[in-house]
């Protein structure tokens, strides 16, 4: 197996390695924030501190989700650390990106936060059903008289 294959796979066990989705939804929180603080004039809503701190907190926001992406054994701390920035952003960035990167940011936090790295993958209800089956066929095959009609 080679090219897309492989590299999909590679992927694939990396992804399952680290809390992605939430580091992800952070960085992307983080992100749009950023993107309405450079909206036009008239969309901007001037409440809070729109220094430096419109722009800090968003941009730790992307910092604390790529920590938590390419570091997870410290997920715990960013992840504590992101939803309170991710909060702050209410005050300082545009109501936190108009609601979209808050929202994305707290969200991302809490599931970097609730994820565990040593929990078996769950297994989809199609496959459940199918073992059922299959244990279900099997344990119907060994019973004594099962081939003669009844």
């Amino acid at each position: 197996m080679s090219g897309p294959g492989q590299w999909r796979s590679a992927f694939r066990a990396w992804r399952g390695r680290r809390p992605f989705v939430g580091g992800l939804l952070l960085t992307l929180g983080g992100a749009e924030i950023l993107v309405t603080m450079k909206a036009p004039l008239p969309v901007i809503l001037h409440i809070g501190m729109q220094g430096l701190a419109g722009y800090l907190l968003p941009t730790l926001m992307v910092v604390c989700g790529l920590l938590i992406l390419f570091n997870p054994s410290q997920r715990l701390f960013y992840s504590v650390i992101a939803v309170l920035i991710s909060l702050g952003t209410w005050v300082t960035s545009n109501l936190g990106g108009f609601m979209v990167g808050l929202l994305l940011g707290v969200t991302g936090s809490c599931m970097a936060f609730g994820w565990l790295p040593d929990q078996e993958p769950r297994v989809g209800r199609r496959k459940r059903r199918k073992a059922a089956r299959a244990a279900e066929a099997l344990r119907r095959a060994s019973l004594p008289g099962a081939g003669e009609p009844a």
